[in-house]
């Protein structure tokens, strides 16, 4: 029967369905309401084949950023352009949209293993665990299954592996997208660090505006361009380059929270 179908990762798709209303539901007044979510090139997204799309994003908070992009990408779906406006979209959302995240994450608590069934990838750190510094190999498996996702549909990944701004772009993202050949859809966002704690979880501060551009697919030689020039394409594409580190004066600062002040949510 259609209603116990489930997906390459044997979750029932009636049941995700469900956590992704409940969270849909729970969650949008963070979106709009308590923070004003400012959202840019939304378009793009109806546009998008149905499988193989890879959406690479700078990373603020463990769930809220995803959670955000799980609004954004069902709203655009149902001919909301730049609005997140009656969240009776979520009613009936994509459900093969995946996100990758670290498997230490995801097994933290109770809550994030109910969120990973709402379409983790998850994947072993090779660099960092339990919050040590640790050097081990790729775990091949990771790979496979982040494929078998983009066969499935479409997968969001944090390619810097980290919510801390401007670290290193990690090339496992470059392998993959040589290898699977996706399309790759940048996005960048702001505002998520100010408006909640490290999970995304918690309000920290309301009156925030966030922000959420997506950008257009990124142009790949799959066969000609190399790694390191897909990493170099990603740190621009989600404005994560060293070039757009500076030192901002306080001026600039406090310009910009006076901004933030008159961009408050109205109700």
């Amino acid at each position: 029967m259609a209603i116990f179908k489930i997906n390459p990762f044997g979750h029932y798709l009636i049941l995700k369905k469900w956590l992704i209303r409940i969270a849909g539901v729970m969650s949008h007044r963070r979106y709009r309401g308590f923070n004003e979510l400012q959202i840019e090139g939304s378009e793009i997204i109806k546009d998008l084949p149905g499988t193989n799309v890879l959406f690479v994003s700078n990373h603020q908070t463990y769930f809220a950023d995803v959670m955000a992009m799980f609004h954004v990408f069902n709203a655009s779906l149902s001919g909301r352009v730049d609005s997140i406006k009656n969240v009776g979209y979520i009613w009936n959302p994509k459900l093969n949209v995946y996100y990758v995240a670290a498997s230490e994450t995801m097994k933290s608590g109770i809550l994030p293993r109910i969120m990973a069934y709402g379409g983790a990838v998850t994947v072993s750190r090779t660099w960092r665990s339990q919050g040590k510094e640790i050097d081990r190999p790729v775990n091949l498996s990771d790979t496979e299954n982040i494929g078998i996702a983009l066969h499935d549909g479409w997968v969001i990944t944090f390619p810097q592996g980290t919510t801390k701004p401007w670290k290193p772009i990690r090339k496992g993202t470059a392998h993959i997208i040589k290898q699977y050949k996706p399309i790759v859809v940048p996005i960048v966002i702001d505002g998520f660090r100010r408006s909640f704690d490290k999970k995304g979880i918690r309000i920290k501060k309301r009156g925030i505006l966030q922000s959420m551009e997506i950008k257009k697919p990124l142009n790949i030689d799959f066969e000609k361009d190399s790694v390191d020039d897909i990493v170099e394409m990603i740190e621009y594409a989600i404005e994560q380059h060293p070039s757009f580190l500076k030192v901002i004066p306080t001026a600039e600062l406090n310009a910009e929270e006076e901004l933030n002040k008159d961009r408050r949510w109205e109700y």
